[in-house]
């Protein structure tokens, strides 16, 4: 199946659909863990439905300093692995200027108190851009169902409370992450890492399987685990958080020797490169 390349919101709404219909958000540079996510798309859509992908580097969610400029495109690479895939049917990949036609937004969303903690603490307006986006393509494409990786946790908790909260009538999936055979979440920005850089970022998967190894022993030890693995981090990783969170609000617990939190996440810079993992664990309180 040789998919159809769309590149205007226009074409976008003038396709009919066909059965029910699934989308794939991406930012380009694709890779197996996004292969993953639009299989799944079909299987859910079925023969008779349409899958999606969708393929834009978005500006607005991009802070002061952050990479931007040298995020890898890559859309003809990206296409030939699309048309591998054998089930893709559309792929929109709009222009900058297509979907902001009069630069930046006078109307954004705002990601409120669970977009200003973990991630939006370390890139303060981060998440409204990416809601921003998000909403505009949902509106776009139309679909019934949206996935979305498990390795962008806050991401796909604050879509799914836009989606809520706004009555936008879509399913939002969740798919885990998907790893590297050495554990690595797969992300587009590991084509960054040195080769030195890459085995010192397995630490950030270790601390989440220590975590995960300590569940028995309550969030307490969950926490004390992962910090252990990143103790001994190799001195290019500065870890900017870890955090046991609640999974649909990202509030941290005010006492997390009491509370059931069940995602345990954490970022760090290894070398020029800001990675981020995480881990859903069945953790008891103390």
């Amino acid at each position: 199946m040789t998919a159809t390349l769309l590149r205007t919101a226009a074409e976008l709404r003038a396709r009919a659909r066909a059965g029910r219909r699934a989308v794939v958000m991406t930012m380009g540079a694709l890779h197996e863990g996004h292969a993953t996510l639009i299989r799944t798309a079909r299987e859910i859509t079925g023969p008779g439905g349409e899958v999606v992908v969708t393929v834009f580097v978005n500006p607005l969610q991009f802070g002061a300093g952050e990479d931007l400029d040298r995020y890898p495109r890559t859309l003809e690479a990206d296409l030939a692995k699309l048309t591998a895939t054998g089930v893709v049917d559309l792929v929109f990949a709009p222009s900058a200027a297509e979907m902001y036609p009069d630069g930046e937004p006078r109307v954004t969303l705002a990601a409120g108190p669970m977009g200003q903690v973990l991630e939006g603490a370390a890139r303060p307006g981060h998440f409204d851009g990416m809601l921003t986006v998000v909403n505009k393509l949902l509106h776009l494409t139309r679909p019934d169902v949206a996935i979305f990786g498990q390795k962008d946790a806050q991401q796909l908790a604050l879509i799914r409370r836009m989606v809520a909260d706004l009555d936008m009538g879509m399913e939002i999936l969740a798919h885990p992450i998907v790893r590297e055979p050495d554990g690595l979440a797969m992300s587009s920005r590991n084509a960054y890492l040195t080769a030195d850089e890459r085995r010192s970022a397995l630490v950030l998967s270790g601390a989440m399987r220590a975590g995960a190894a300590a569940a028995a022993g309550g969030p307490a030890a969950v926490l004390a685990a992962a910090r252990s693995e990143l103790d001994g981090a190799d001195p290019g990783v500065d870890v900017d958080y870890l955090a046991l969170v609640d999974p649909a609000t990202m509030q941290a617990p005010a006492d997390v020797t009491s509370t059931t939190a069940t995602l345990l996440a954490v970022a760090a810079r290894v070398g020029s490169t800001r990675l981020i993992d995480n881990a859903v664990i069945d953790c008891p309180g103390d």
